[in-house]
């Protein structure tokens, strides 16, 4: 383990820890291995999974938002748009998303993710590629509800894959590769947009996806203990420095203990409430981002054009954040330190009117908002104990999460064009609000973890036999908070 030599606890892993590791209930023989060599096992998972993620989540973001590509390339116009439609067709999608969120991830966790985070995949990927042929306002929304069904839970699942993969302090960095892909996608979308149709858009990013989808199962295990790219020395490695970490089995069931658990979690519900936030900058940027461009003056092509770097932008420094993240142990602080870039980001836009100087907000609104979705994502998953609790907490998360994409939906109204002064407003107030709810977890969690050091919730043990004490989770008086 990182800081661990053959499974020896060193003293300044013990905040790092859930529970006490240094034995693992589940063994049935004990092994002993380097750090060295934990780390090789590390990279080789890193090497496999993380692009195969971040590549199957970057075509979920990018079939979700070309919407916003195409409406600009002649769809607003083919479909009768008109009014408030499109934002219907948008909330339609994101209601649907929502609700479909945490029962998906209870099936992953019973089926596995081998093949159903692919089959998701492929099941959206189907469904833009027949968005091409919708002719009328109606039949639009009806491929979005079926697109929301499909990718409500991607975002969940693979967060919760990856959490069977790797530790507490390791875990961000993952999760902040794969999220930036919807950067990515957002780039990607903007320079596909300039050479296609709307109808086109949508058919070959669709077909290129399920593509993609179809030859996902070969590469992606269901668990360490399943890796063909791994020796058998390294599967068990590679399962057992999670059992040390966690205590707990792997392949547990969800039962109504372990949602009752991660439901009525203050860390998870501050997160939730984050994301929710976030997600009304995120996913109205990514929508609405080449029609405020396109407001700016600017021809279809060149805001199609110009919405690229800062997508770029917003991907290197997303990364950037959850590597240090994960370094320092440490989540809320630069969660709070980036709402600083949005919030000067929307008030530029709000009340300047040089596009220059709106575009350079438009930067700092990317750069600043888009690391916070995993940044709140890893927070609450770090934070929830137990592998089954871990998977209905990231569902959660994302599910309140996905309510701040049906207010972006509404947030920038075509009889706003071209100042939007109520989206900016909207966006602008979301952004501090962030600031007070990262603040108020930090202190919650430096807080609680004080009052733990001082014993003052060893009296939850009492009386509770060795299962019942595992399943307290987070409320076992030796659980430490990641601040």
């Amino acid at each position: 383990m990182a800081g661990m030599a053959g499974g020896t606890l060193k003293p300044s892993d013990l905040d790092h820890l859930e529970l006490d590791p240094t034995k693992s209930e589940s063994s049935t023989e004990e092994i002993d291995w380097t750090e060295q060599e934990e780390t090789a096992i590390r990279r080789k998972i890193d090497r496999r999974i993380v692009p195969l993620v971040t590549l199957l989540y970057l075509f979920c973001f990018l079939d979700r938002a070309n919407i916003g590509n195409a409406r600009i390339q002649g769809m607003a116009k083919d479909l009768d748009l008109v009014g408030y439609r499109f934002n219907w067709a948008l909330s339609v999608f994101y209601i649907v998303y929502l609700l479909v969120e945490v029962p998906s991830n209870i099936l992953l966790k019973h089926i596995g993710p081998r093949f159903y985070i692919p089959g998701l995949v492929f099941g959206f990927g189907l469904v833009s590629l027949c968005t091409a042929f919708v002719k009328n306002f109606d039949q639009l929304c009806v491929a979005r509800a079926f697109l929301g069904i499909f990718e409500g839970g991607t975002m969940p699942g693979i967060s919760f894959f990856l959490s069977t993969f790797y530790k507490r302090r390791e875990l961000y960095f993952r999760i902040g590769i794969f999220i930036s892909a919807a950067s990515i996608a957002g780039a990607f979308g903007g320079l596909f947009a300039t050479a296609l149709s709307w109808r086109n858009i949508f058919f070959f990013e669709g077909l290129i996806t399920t593509i993609v989808a179809a030859a996902a199962p070969a590469l992606m295990p269901s668990n360490p203990q399943t890796c063909r790219f791994l020796t058998e020395r390294e599967r068990h490695i590679a399962h057992e420095r999670l059992i040390r970490e966690h205590r707990a089995d792997p392949m547990e069931k969800v039962q109504w203990h372990h949602i009752r658990a991660a439901i009525f979690n203050i860390n998870n519900n501050l997160c939730a409430a984050g994301f929710f936030l976030i997600n009304i900058t995120v996913q109205g940027l990514s929508i609405f981002m080449p029609t405020i461009l396109a407001d700016l003056g600017w021809t279809a092509t060149k805001a199609q054009l110009y919405s690229v770097p800062p997508y770029v932008a917003a991907c290197l420094v997303a990364i950037l954040i959850a590597y240090i993240s994960d370094k320092t142990r440490r989540r809320g602080i630069y969660l709070a330190l980036a709402t600083f870039l949005p919030i000067a980001g929307f008030s530029i836009l709000r009340w300047s009117t040089n596009a220059s100087i709106r575009y350079m907000a438009v930067y700092f609104i990317t750069t600043g908002a888009f690391p916070g979705g995993p940044g709140f994502l890893s927070w609450g998953i770090n934070n929830s104990a137990g592998p089954a609790v871990r998977a209905v907490a990231t569902a959660w998360i994302v599910s309140v999460g996905t309510l701040g994409g049906v207010l972006a939906t509404w947030t920038y109204l075509v009889r706003d064009a071209p100042r939007y002064p109520i989206g900016h407003t909207i966006n602008l107030s979301a952004q501090i609000i962030v600031l007070c709810v990262a603040s108020f977890g930090i202190a919650y969690n430096m807080r609680e973890n004080r009052v733990r050091d001082q014993g003052r919730r060893a009296h939850r043990l009492e009386g509770l036999n060795d299962a019942e004490k595992r399943d307290l989770g987070h409320k076992h008086p030796d659980f430490r908070y990641i601040p």
